[in-house]
């Protein structure tokens, strides 16, 4: 007796739906049954406006953030501190940032990471951008600051973007590691831990 299973359509929409970040097969089976049995779904809106994303939002040209044009807001945005720019991974973590209020420069997103595993050498990271941007500054004293992840990968892409900005006129940190806010002694790793003691201020 052969299994029975959703029609042919349905399968076809749960396995793109498995494929979004986050989405594992039961969650993408619930929103895929919840799409066509509710009339509140808005599955054409949803089409259309994933439509209309892809056609009008690009990576700035600049700095790699989000934009409906060629430079992105933050980019043309005169009155921030052009002596600093902050280097993210991804486009997603600038929000973060620039949603607590502390950062007032610019920002270079490198698209990534240097990883091996995922064959993410330093030329498919956005590096020759970020370079062209120290080079052709004229603030004076730059402050490059590296805002990347801290697992393995994270480090090797900071380690490797300070020996190549050693070239250049500018100064280069990190932001701090350690504790989060709210967070306690009893709950901390010996590397968060190290990290805190060696940042403390």
């Amino acid at each position: 007796m052969s299994r029975l299973d959703y029609p042919e359509a349905v399968v076809g929409l749960i396995s793109e739906l498995k494929r979004l970040p986050g989405v594992g097969p039961r969650s993408a089976e619930r929103i895929a049954v919840w799409m066509i049995q509710h009339q509140k779904s808005n599955s054409e809106e949803l089409s259309k406006s994933l439509d209309v994303s892809r056609e009008m939002v690009s990576l700035c040209k600049k700095c790699g953030f989000f934009s409906t044009q060629g430079h992105c807001d933050l980019c043309e945005d005169t009155s921030r501190d052009a002596a600093s720019l902050c280097v993210v991974e991804h486009p997603t973590d600038v929000l973060p940032l620039e949603r607590s209020g502390a950062f007032k420069g610019y920002y270079h997103c490198l698209g990534g990471k240097l990883s091996p595993l995922d064959n993410t050498s330093p030329d498919d990271l956005n590096i020759s951008e970020l370079q062209r941007r120290i080079t052709t500054n004229k603030e004076g004293d730059l402050e490059v600051i590296l805002a990347l992840s801290s697992d393995v990968e994270g480090e090797a892409t900071a380690n490797y973007l300070v020996e190549i900005l050693e070239q250049y006129e500018c100064t280069v940190t990190r932001i701090a590691q350690g504790l989060p806010a709210g967070g306690g002694l009893d709950h901390a790793d010996e590397l968060t831990l190290m990290r805190a003691l060696q940042g403390r201020r």
